[in-house]
């Protein structure tokens, strides 16, 4: 079923807050990932990724808001919409007592599109150890289980948090591809969070970029370069710089430098057009380190 004719959204958030003691981790998050997208969610460390994710599947209740997967409540989701999520914690702890291919064989009991030649055919190319109990593996091992657990259930929606954070370059190549292969060919739909953002530009067709508990942009990967733009201003028109900036930063000459955004008719803030003013093309991780440093 497509989305348009189902009528929803495979995750959507609206207005989502959330609080720990008295760190706000999320702050009126709107996000919503269309079908067959993936999404890469960007942010540094403790930027709130990680509970985002956990509000938008409901294992996380959020102080304002609500999530919704497949048109689903989060906090009320049917067995009909669990069998098509997958969701891959930063941290597998799941079966350690268990082989990867017992916690394989048993889990695949539970999805009705187990893909088991796929799952035996990743634990033969990451070499992970068919005896071995989970909990004498190593971390990358562990992670590496959590996410042919994750591919092989074939999922219309799949959630990846900081996926390669374990993984060694070939295992990060690896899961790259396949979660192109999962959104191009089967039209699923991924969200993964990352700080790595060369792994983001590999497979991302969007981008949110997540920093203190908000979404500063949201949008298409190859629209970044011409949507968003470094301003330069001499000390002279400091005074002139547009209040909606993504980020400032006051330089000890007197001048600044922004981030600034083109307006719904694609023009850049006047003061892109003040005698002095420069404007700069960022790439992707030159974009991150201006708005999240």
């Amino acid at each position: 079923m497509s989305e348009a004719s189902s009528g929803y959204l495979p995750l959507l958030a609206r207005g989502l807050w959330h609080s720990y003691a008295q760190h706000a981790a999320l702050r009126g998050v709107d996000l919503q990932v269309p079908q067959g997208r993936v999404l890469g969610l960007i942010g540094r460390n403790g930027a709130g990724k990680s509970t985002l994710i956990r509000a938008l599947l409901g294992l996380l209740v959020p102080n304002k808001g609500y999530a919704e997967v497949l048109g689903e409540p989060a906090l009320q989701l049917t067995d009909r919409v669990k069998e098509r999520l997958a969701y891959v914690p930063q941290q597998p702890e799941a079966f350690p007592w268990l082989t990867a291919e017992q916690m394989l064989t048993l889990l695949g009991r539970f999805f009705p599109h187990w893909d088991a030649p796929f799952a035996r055919e990743m634990l033969t190319r990451w070499q992970i150890p068919a005896t071995r109990p989970l909990a004498k593996c190593s971390p990358g091992e562990r992670q590496r289980v959590e996410l042919i657990r994750g591919l092989a259930s074939r999922p219309q929606v799949l959630v990846l948090d900081e996926p390669a954070a374990a993984l060694d370059p070939v295992a990060r190549r690896d899961l790259l591809r396949e979660v192109a292969l999962r959104a191009g060919e089967a039209g699923c739909t991924v969200l993964f969070s990352t700080h790595i953002v060369s792994d983001l530009e590999r497979v991302a067709s969007q981008i949110a970029l997540l920093h203190e508990g908000r979404v500063l942009l949201h949008c298409d990967l190859d629209d970044t370069k011409e949507r968003y733009a470094r301003l330069w201003l001499p000390p002279r028109h400091t005074s002139a710089a547009p209040v909606a900036a993504l980020s400032r930063r006051a330089q000890a000459d007197g001048s600044m430098t922004l981030v600034i955004e083109r307006d719904s008719h694609g023009e850049w803030p006047l003061a892109a057009q003040l005698p002095g003013a420069r404007l700069d093309t960022l790439a992707l991780e030159d974009l991150f380190v201006e708005i999240a440093a």
